[in-house]
C-alpha cells in the first residue's frame, strides 16, 4: 500500500501555535506502517482534501533518495526536507491539506493525527505486504513503544485513533470531527498503551 522511509533527521514542526486554522492548514497523517495511513489520505482525497505524500515532496525538493538495501526502505532526509518546506509554509494553505507519511509527523505542519493498530493486526497486515521479518518485527516494536510519539513536540495538536477494528470510513468522520472542532481535545501523551493491555 504505502512506501516505507528510513529516517535520517528528526525535526519536529516549528510553525507556531494559535494561528488562525479557519480555512486552510496542513495535517500530518501518521503511524507506523500498515495502521491505515494510505487507505485513510485516499478516503480524504475522495472527499476533496488536497493530499500530499512525504516522498512526493521529497521528490519536489530535489531530497528523494535512494533504497536501503538492508531493508528495501526509501531513505528521506527529513531534516533537510524540514528546512526546505519552512519558509513557504509559514503561508497558510487556502484549503486544507493532508500530509501522507509515517515520517509527516517531521515536517511543519499545524495539527497532527497518529493512527494505531495492534501490533498482532500490524504483524498480519505487514505479512500480507511481504515484508521481510526483520522489517516486520521492527516496525511491530516501534508500534508497541508509541512510535511517532516518542517524537512528540509539545505546543501543537496531536490526537491519535486505533484502526485495529475500525473501518477506515469511521476513522476519516472521526478525524473531521476532530477538526472541526477546533483539533480539541489536544493530546500530550498515547492513550493507547499496547504493552498494557496486551498483560491484562
Amino acid at each position: 500500500m504505502g512506501q516505507c522511509y528510513a529516517v535520517t533527521g528528526a525535526f519536529m514542526a516549528s510553525i507556531p501555535t494559535g494561528q488562525d486554522m479557519d480555512e486552510g492548514f496542513r495535517l500530518a497523517l501518521t503511524g507506523t506502517p500498515g495502521t491505515g495511513k494510505s487507505t485513510v489520505a485516499g478516503l480524504f482525497s475522495e472527499g476533496g482534501f488536497e493530499v500530499l505524500t512525504v516522498e512526493s515532496l521529497a521528490e519536489e525538493n530535489g531530497l528523494k533518495g535512494d533504497l536501503d538495501s538492508t531493508d528495501g526502505a526509501l531513505v528521506i532526509d527529513t531534516h533537510a526536507l524540514h528546512e526546505a518546506l519552512l519558509d513557504s509554509w509559514k503561508t497558510m494553505p487556502t484549503d486544507p491539506v493532508i500530509i501522507d507519511g509515517h515520517l509527516s509527523h517531521h515536517l511543519p505542519c499545524d495539527a497532527f493525527v497518529v493512527l494505531r493498530c495492534s501490533p498482532d493486526v500490524l504483524k498480519s497486515r505487514l505479512e500480507g505486504r511481504g515484508y521481510h521479518s526483520e522489517k516486520i518485527q521492527s516496525n511491530c516494536e516501534w508500534e508497541l513503544i508509541g512510535g511517532a510519539w516518542n517524537e512528540y513536540e509539545e505546543g501543537f495538536p496531536w490526537i491519535e485513533f486505533d484502526t485495529t477494528a475500525s473501518d477506515a470510513e469511521s476513522i476519516v468522520a472521526s478525524i473531521n470531527g476532530w477538526i472541526a472542532d477546533g483539533f480539541k481535545p489536544v493530546s500530550s501523551s498515547p492513550e493507547i498503551d499496547w504493552i498494557e493491555i496486551m498483560e491484562d
